[in-house]
């Protein structure tokens, strides 16, 4: 094979990766992994591996089909116009067909190899996502709420993978990871403002002004901290795990009230949402530590 052949077939190979958007899949299996250390009982080695491959290949499926939805909205904002649809390297077809066929093999895989309970939250984290929030994002500010969905879900499943139920300690993971997701995408949807504009996509920013984005924004945070805090006394997570929450939570919900107070702008809504990134891996880090000790 001459390099040019090869420079193409790597081209194609990392544009194919491209469409599984691996920086939020990889957030995904972090929580999906995390349910599953944390549940109550065993789960093999294989099989939580045969979790974890699934539910990747699941979320590579939407978003396969969300790159194919949204490629022509896909150009006209900066962090998504140079993906494979919109920049004109891959034909649409490959990423459709890309995406079914991802979702064909992951679902069944899931009800087979895991569970059915836990293919079933597989499939309505797909539906929800392609079906529901990405048609309605061109639509209404609502979406936000849809998109949140799918995004909790993964740490449930890990859950239900071990136990085979919906139990209250799984269901305050999925609410964790929920109610974590709405100040995350109100801080992207302030500090793009004006590419979401372009794009034609609603925002509560673009609906409702910045000075709503703000206010929600610490309405959602007053709820997420002492929900992250539920672990502890549900006997899920240790004093580690508390202290940790504990501090994050009120960094994060310091650094919302004071851009509120201040009125402050994209700048301050950058900030806002690595620190959410922060705040994140910091439960699930300081969740694996204690697994780690305890194991």
């Amino acid at each position: 094979m001459n390099a040019r052949a090869t420079s193409v077939l790597s081209t194609a190979a990392s544009d194919l990766l491209s469409l599984a958007k691996p920086r939020l899949s990889s957030l995904v299996l972090i929580t999906a992994a995390g349910g599953i250390c944390l549940a109550k009982g065993q789960l093999s080695s294989g099989r939580s591996l045969l979790m974890l491959l699934a539910t990747a290949e699941m979320v590579a499926a939407a978003n396969a089909l969300n790159c194919y939805l949204e490629r022509d909205s896909d150009r006209f904002m900066h962090r998504t116009k140079n993906r494979p649809l919109p920049s004109g390297r891959m034909e649409p077809s490959v990423a459709l067909w890309f995406g079914i066929a991802l979702a064909a093999i992951s679902l069944p895989a899931l009800a087979i190899g895991v569970n059915v309970l836990t293919a079933l939250l597989g499939l309505t984290a797909f539906v929800s996502y392609v079906f529901w929030y990405t048609p309605m994002k061109p639509r209404s500010h609502w979406a936000m709420m849809i998109g949140a969905l799918p995004g909790a879900l993964p740490p449930l499943m890990g859950w239900t993978s071990v136990t085979g139920r919906l139990d209250l300690p799984g269901l305050v993971l999925f609410s964790i990871m929920f109610l974590w997701q709405l100040p995350h995408f109100l801080a992207i949807a302030l500090y793009r403002k004006e590419e979401y504009i372009a794009a034609g996509l609603k925002s509560l920013p673009i609906t409702h002004g910045d000075g709503a984005s703000r206010f929600y924004i610490v309405v959602y945070l007053t709820a997420l901290v002492p929900v992250t805090l539920l672990l502890y006394p549900l006997h899920v997570a240790g004093l580690l795990y508390l202290i940790v929450a504990a501090l994050l939570g009120a960094a994060f919900w310091g650094l919302g009230f004071r851009g509120f107070i201040r009125k402050e702008g994209a700048p301050w809504a950058r900030k806002l949402f690595f620190y959410s990134l922060i705040h994140c891996s910091g439960l699930f880090a300081a969740l694996a530590v204690e697994g780690i000790a305890h194991g």
